[in-house]
């Protein structure tokens, strides 16, 4: 816990565990009072769910039109570096955005056999569950985060045959800067060629790990509130 730096004051495992933890026992004990309150949030975090299944999607394809890029090339001689490690990144990140919208359509492996014993032992497990998966989701977050900054200031490049324009390294760092600055910084880069940073990439796990702790917590609460798992298996005819 030592290098939990403070944030406006307070620890940073007070905002990532004790304050979600202290929201939880508000929703036990107001219950389906809180209902009314949460639903326009819980509306909204929906809609990110699905937004972060549509990303996810989306590099599916990505990596169907790379294979098919390097079908083509080989049939045609023509050379197209990159293509391997590329189609890695878009992996990883159809992966990690689809870990939330996975969990609320019930698609992650759940095992219930305890659960269906009696309906007490089934809530409170169940609420045990969560809250435990929600602790490691936020910790897993919280490095993926960490490790994405460390690549940032190591200036950590591929070791792969991929390259992009020192442009879309600019852009993706622009949130990192302050916004007065962006006009000047994207004027100052180039359309050369650069090895790709590797925080690029691990950007997909740093947001697919916010959005799984997010999306744990907010399951939780609904729990609390509600008394009923709002994640449910779909069922395939």
């Amino acid at each position: 816990m030592r290098d939990w730096s403070p944030v406006m004051g307070l620890p940073l495992w007070v905002w990532l565990f004790a304050l979600p933890t202290a929201i939880g026992v508000i929703c036990l004990i107001a219950g389906p009072r809180m209902e009314r309150l949460l639903r326009p949030l819980w509306r909204v975090l929906d809609g990110v769910y699905l937004a972060s299944g549509v990303v996810s999607a989306g590099f599916m394809v990505t990596i169907l039109l790379l294979i098919v890029a390097q079908m083509i090339a080989r049939w045609t001689g023509v050379a197209l570096p990159g293509t391997t490690e590329f189609a890695g990144y878009a992996m990883a990140a159809t992966s990690f955005f689809a870990l939330c919208h996975a969990l609320t359509r019930g698609a992650h492996i759940r095992v219930s056999i305890i659960l269906n014993s009696t309906r007490f032992l089934k809530r409170w497990l169940d609420v045990f569950a969560v809250f435990g998966a929600a602790v490691i989701a936020t910790y897993f977050a919280r490095y993926a985060i960490k490790a994405n900054i460390f690549s940032e200031m190591l200036n950590d490049r591929t070791q792969g045959q991929d390259q992009i324009p020192e442009w879309v390294v600019t852009l993706f760092s622009l949130p990192g800067r302050a916004v007065g600055e962006w006009g000047q910084a994207m004027s100052g880069s180039s359309s050369e060629l650069v090895y790709t940073p590797v925080w690029i990439p691990q950007l997909a796990m740093s947001i697919g790990t916010v959005l799984l702790a997010i999306a744990l917590w907010d399951t939780l609460y609904r729990m609390l509130v509600t008394g009923v798992n709002p994640i449910v298996s779909e069922v395939v005819e």
